[in-house]
């Protein structure tokens, strides 16, 4: 593994694999997504006349594709249930599929819901007929949820509209590929849910998992979708034969993805206690500002539709599904530390728009999407780590009040007694794990919402982040306008903060106190610590002749 944290722990671990976890791809039909295509495509079906082109054969086509599924479904013993608002599609599935396993490949349930699409909407002249508008709108619509299972990928999703170009959604999951193959090989391993528990092999089962990651994966992608999507899908909407006759062809690009990097740890013990260790020491050093619960959460968060999720937040959860979840958000891009099963910790990285990776979303980039969400994955742990583990190199406290240069100009010193200049390196160190780096804006937005003081500046974000550059703490590479904070960086000034803030500060106000004060209700080790330190430093203090001001008074 490349990042820091795995080979800090490595000696701890019986095995790891990387692994592409959900894949949702969008399914379009790129010649009916725009008025023109869409006519020429209506009159390669209809023998090169659109006379009937209008609303209400359009919906006659909705409603045709309804009775279709509701008719299969009854001949083929298939349940095709109607979904209310809010009830949660993937669970009534995987409890479909728990109850009544199917015995072969083929769709095994169809879901139906409402849910907003852009439907075509034809406007003809009442007076000759000619077509005068075709616009899209937005309207409620049925769609159709097909869950399939697939020889080789497992449980498959196709979620579809039934308003034609016949939009579609497939919902894959790498583990369940992964599994399937490494079955075939003979590699014998635990799974629970979407992750290896356990594993006979786990370099084997690595390369398994790795060819998802490579260009072979394109066509198996390719493959999956057009093996479903026409015959079990499509088809109710369109036969073979329409099909054939309208030129009717999928194009697929990718939606959302999912990355993971599972480390299993000898012992389970050994895992929790670490990982509750680094939550702890993190979760102050990175200040995060929402955290939503500790420990004991029954019900696991959902997204609130008015407000939304917050733009970064943690959610630590220890309860009875044995996990302890680390969540981090960069707009739609999000990065997540937990635990699965009783040895396993996972990292994962997870997409919500490839839009947010700035790269090409067909499905033939889809090696290069994987490649950049396991950098992100990569940046993500290696923060974590430095974040948890700091270091102060010697005469770094001496040179950050002197002047810097940076290029040619002259910069000022770091004062660490000032207070915006610990909420100007705070809030470098909680950006240090975005993604793409970060702006003077977002670092100004960052400050003022930590300090709650509207006064910081862009102006001054940008003074502030001019210093660190000279004293090398953060980068801007070439002529780029976002900022980044290397690895080496990031543990100088982890350190710096937790000196300045949780060792000098705290031994200079226990050591005013003679006496200890009352003992708290959670006595945890760095309790008794600073406790030791506070009544050895009152003996020291003594000794080099240093009174309190408190006692003095």
């Amino acid at each position: 593994m490349a990042d820091d944290f795995c080979e800090r722990y490595g000696d701890l671990l019986t095995g790891s694999y990387d692994c592409v976890d959900r894949i949702v791809l969008n399914a379009f039909f790129p010649l009916g997504h725009n008025p023109g295509g869409f006519r020429t495509w209506w009159r390669r079906w209809h023998d090169g006349c659109d006379d009937q082109l209008d609303n209400t054969h359009l919906m006659r086509m909705a409603g045709r594709f309804a009775r279709r599924v509701k008719a299969w479904g009854q001949a083929n013993d298939v349940p095709v249930i109607y979904c209310k608002a809010g009830q949660r599609k993937h669970l009534i599935a995987a409890e479909h599929l728990a109850a009544r396993p199917p015995s072969g490949p083929g769709v095994f349930l169809v879901l139906v819901a409402k849910a907003p699409a852009s439907v075509w909407e034809v406007r003809r002249s009442q007076s000759s007929g000619v077509i005068g508008n075709i616009a899209k709108k937005t309207a409620y619509v049925n769609h159709y949820s097909f869950h399939i299972i697939d020889p080789q990928w497992g449980h498959v999703t196709i979620k579809m509209s039934g308003h034609p170009p016949f939009p579609a959604q497939v919902i894959l999951n790498g583990h369940e590929h992964v599994a399937a193959r490494a079955r075939g090989a003979g590699i014998g391993f635990a799974k629970e849910g979407n992750c290896f528990t356990e594993i006979a092999d786990p370099q084997g089962l690595a390369r398994v998992a790795d060819t998802l990651s490579q260009p072979a994966a394109i066509g198996r992608l390719g493959q999956v979708c057009d093996r479903w999507i026409y015959t079990a899908c499509l088809c109710f909407g369109l036969d073979l034969a329409e099909q054939g006759m309208s030129g009717f062809r999928y194009s697929y690009t990718v939606y959302q993805a999912e990355y993971s990097r599972n480390l299993l740890f000898r012992s389970g013990a050994q895992m929790e206690d670490l990982f509750d260790r680094i939550i702890d020491r993190t979760r102050s050093r990175l200040d995060i500002p929402a955290l939503r619960t500790l420990f004991g959460l029954k019900n696991r968060p959902h997204h609130n539709r008015a407000a939304g999720p917050p733009a970064q937040e943690i959610v630590v959860e220890n309860s009875q599904y044995g996990l302890t979840w680390f969540r981090i958000r960069f707009g739609l891009l999000q990065c997540k530390a937990y635990t699965k099963g009783e040895h396993v910790l996972r990292f994962e990285a997870t997409v919500h728009n490839t839009r947010e990776l700035r790269c090409r979303r067909g499905i033939d980039n889809f090696p290069e999407i994987i490649a950049r969400l396991a950098g992100i994955t990569d940046r993500f742990a290696t923060a974590l780590d430095c974040a948890d583990i700091a270091f102060l190199a010697d005469g770094m406290l001496d040179e950050l009040p002197l002047p810097s240069r940076l290029g040619t100009t002259r910069t000022g010193g770091i004062d660490l007694n000032k207070p915006r200049i610990r909420a100007a390196l705070t809030a470098a160190l909680a950006l240090t794990p975005a993604p793409h780096g970060f702006t003077v804006a977002e670092h100004a937005a960052r400050v003022r919402a930590m300090t709650g003081q509207a006064g910081y500046t862009i102006r001054q974000s940008a003074y502030d982040l001019r210093k660190f550059r000279a004293k090398n703490l953060i980068t801007k590479p070439g002529r780029s306008r976002r900022y980044h904070v290397p690895p080496q960086a990031a543990r100088t000034i982890a350190a710096l903060l937790t000196l300045r803030d949780q060792v000098i500060g705290p031994i200079l106000a226990g050591v005013r106190s003679p006496r200890m004060g009352r003992k708290p209700a959670a006595w945890t080790r760095v309790d008794r610590d600073y406790e030791t330190l506070r009544i050895d430093m009152q003996t020291l203090f003594h000794d080099l002749g240093i009174t309190p001001v408190a006692a003095a008074a």
